[in-house]
């Protein structure tokens, strides 16, 4: 009753009118804000839409003028070899002799053509899946549009907008595509077409070479046989050599171990980084047809680590097998030499090839410009400095001290060191700074290349410390044996410098190679505003590992000063050893992911060699996972996506990928630009 007076009230007819004017109100509002946001977003759209268009006819125009050219070269080097082909004396003549130069440069015009056009049709690919993906995004933006404002001005818009751009509705792409699959199976490979697919063919997205079945069995068959002689040649070791010297052939067999262990640990990092999208290929500048997968490196290492057990059980049954003990250690290291430089095309010969140019490279460092695969081939180097210290060993223990009248002459009598394990001659120093140095001089070259003394001098500085610290321990070490009284001093100077090159290296590790401690890291605490892999425990235990390894020379000496056991020294350096590996290993991760964040960030790559056509399966799972409410996303929620052009797709993945790789970097773009 009190309401039905009210609403009979003047005073309840107020306040139904102020309440409907009320939600009118509100629902004016509403509106307007949809407009206005509705307005807002179509710009967005149109000004992307622009930069796709111009990016893409620049791309377009470029991509003609390099087929023009390569069309022209081709011509050139194939109307000079009819020339050089035509019969006539002169050229009769010829062919009793040897090629001229001139001839040679003519065949390997043809091979670097080949080569050219191979990468001209990678980088068509490319422009194709920008132009397909692009289309896409503005497809299933719209359609997101229409269904969350129940309106069809998003469908309307693509097209009148999307559908008539330059960017879609130009077809000169695919037929360059059409056209040099054309001249390069007829100028190049005689007309056989699937010769010619074969060359141009783009690897998958995950960029990975897909391991045959085999190469998997092989693994699990290296892996199975080095546990099992491992195990047999510890226990022989153990109950037969028990009250011997025996460590000149551990020094003889540590190195190549380390160079097995850093393989194997290379494969995880491998497949670690093809786990978290962290694009390795394109920030060494592999070849995307021919880089080696995990699994393969798996199968160098295990079939590397089978010859060394092998080479050790046969030195421990020296007196059966008939061969004597010092001849092992020289066919393993002959073995491996010959696996590395194996001229013929087995055995990986492209990645070989690949590592010993990147070695001469990296040895040839001050003259000529230095490129991320070559500085990070170098600190690998200085994790595997004992490596280079036990082939000096071997080198000075076979020339000076074995006796080569004995079957047994890797297990001498005698207990001490000798003169090939200590710094009396100078040449273990050298060999010892060698990787430091091939660092700092890499440093002052790219100072030279870039002007900036930050980072690249104070970089080169962080190695200069190595060689204090290393003659510091040579000084040490010579006086300490001669009892004089000067040893004391370089021992406290070795103390100082090796703490110096430790919170340096550490500091350096931290914030300059993995970007760590960043101000901006947000929820990230002490790491960075991006990280790749998926937990942040795995930041902070390398934190912690990456200090206490940093450090461990202070258990090395405490002990080696605190004791009088002479094989401590040994022991320590063979345990610290393979430590040093695993804290490059850690290091590994964490330095390219870093450098692909600053990729992605900074738009550093050049090409992308990562991308594949998209089959019918990819592009309707594509679509599918654009429908999702959180089906396309960055890495992290809180990510501004200005920085990053990485889409990880972190649903179902596509047939042609492996989990999470799925990078697609665009040269030169804007900010603001779709990827």
């Amino acid at each position: 009753m009190a309401c039905r007076d009210c609403r009979a009230s003047p005073v309840g007819v107020y306040a139904i009118n102020y309440g409907l004017r009320r939600t009118m109100t509100d629902e004016d509002t509403v509106k307007r804000y949809y407009a206005k946001f509705e307005e807002k977003f179509f710009q967005t759209c149109e000004k992307e839409l622009s930069k796709i268009n111009t990016f893409y006819s620049e791309k377009l125009a470029e991509a003609q003028r390099r087929f023009a050219t390569l069309q022209n070269e081709l011509q050139s080097s194939l109307d000079a070899q009819r020339e050089s082909n035509a019969p006539s004396l002169r050229n009769r003549r010829k062919t009793v002799f040897p090629l001229t130069h001139e001839e040679r440069n003519k065949h390997r015009n043809i091979k670097d053509l080949k080569l050219a056009f191979s990468e001209f049709y990678l980088s068509l690919i490319l422009l194709q899946n920008y132009q397909n993906l692009n289309f896409t995004g503005f497809r299933k933006i719209l359609k997101k549009h229409d269904k969350i404002l129940e309106t069809s001005r998003g469908a309307d818009w693509r097209v009148a907008h999307v559908e008539v751009a330059p960017f879609y509705t130009c077809k000169k792409i695919t037929q360059l595509i059409s056209e040099t699959e054309t001249l390069v199976t007829t100028e190049l490979e005689g007309g056989d077409r699937q010769r010619a697919m074969k060359r141009l063919r783009v690897p998958p997205l995950g960029a990975a070479q897909p391991a045959p079945a085999w190469t998997t069995f092989r693994v699990g068959l290296y892996c199975g046989v080095f546990i099992v002689l491992t195990v047999a040649f510890v226990l022989t070791g153990a109950v037969f050599f028990h009250d011997k010297n025996i460590w000149p052939m551990v020094r003889m067999y540590r190195g190549s171990f380390l160079l097995i262990q850093f393989l194997f640990l290379l494969g995880i990092n491998t497949y670690g980084w093809r786990q978290a999208g962290v694009n390795h290929v394109l920030i060494f500048e592999l070849n995307p047809r021919s880089n080696l997968s995990h699994q393969h490196l798996f199968e160098i290492a295990g079939f590397l680590g089978v010859l060394w057990c092998i080479s050790i059980l046969s030195c421990l049954y020296a007196d059966s097998t008939g061969l004597p003990m010092q001849a092992n250690p020289l066919i393993l290291y002959g073995l491996m030499l010959l696996f590395l430089i194996n001229p013929f095309k087995t055995a990986y010969y492209k990645s070989r090839f690949w590592l010993l140019k990147l070695l001469f490279r990296v040895f040839t460092a001050p003259f000529h410009r230095v490129e991320f695969a070559d500085f990070w081939l170098a600190d690998q180097l200085n994790s595997l400095v004992i490596v280079l210290m036990d082939l000096e060993y071997l080198v000075c223990f076979y020339s000076m001290e074995l006796q080569w009248t004995e079957v047994d002459g890797l297990l001498p009598h005698s207990t001490g060191d000798g003169k090939c394990h200590s710094y009396s001659y100078g040449l273990r120093a050298i060999i010892q700074c060698l990787p430091a140095w091939l660092r700092f001089v890499q440093c002052l070259r790219r100072y030279r290349d870039t002007k900036r003394a930050f980072p690249h001098l104070v970089n080169a500085g962080k190695y200069s410390t190595t060689f204090f610290v290393v003659a510091f321990a040579a000084l040490y070490s010579t006086h300490r044996d001669q009892d004089d009284a000067d040893a004391e001093a370089f021992f406290y100077l070795l103390i100082l410098f090796s703490t110096i090159s430790s919170l340096y290296t550490l500091i350096w590790d931290l914030k300059m190679d993995w970007g760590l401690f960043d101000r901006n890291a947000g929820e990230h605490t002490f790491l960075r505003e991006e990280i790749v892999y998926p937990q942040k425990a795995y930041y902070y235990c390398a934190i912690v590992e990456d200090v206490i390894l940093r450090f461990a020379w202070t258990l090395q000496i405490a002990l080696t000063t605190m004791t009088n056991i002479p094989s401590i020294p040994d022991i320590l350096a063979t345990v610290l050893a393979p430590l040093e590996v695993f804290r490059r290993f850690v290091w590994n991760f964490f330095r390219l992911e870093n450098e692909h964040l600053n990729n992605c960030g900074e738009f550093r790559a050049v090409r992308d060699i990562s991308v594949a056509p998209l089959n019918a399966d990819d592009q309707t799972l594509l679509e599918q996972m654009m429908d999702q409410e959180d089906g396309v996303r960055h890495r992290q929620g809180k990510k501004s996506w200005k920085r990053s052009y990485s889409l990880s797709l972190r649903r179902p993945l596509l047939s042609s990928q492996s989990k999470k790789d799925t990078k697609v970097l665009i040269e030169d773009t804007d900010d603001e630009a779709f990827s």
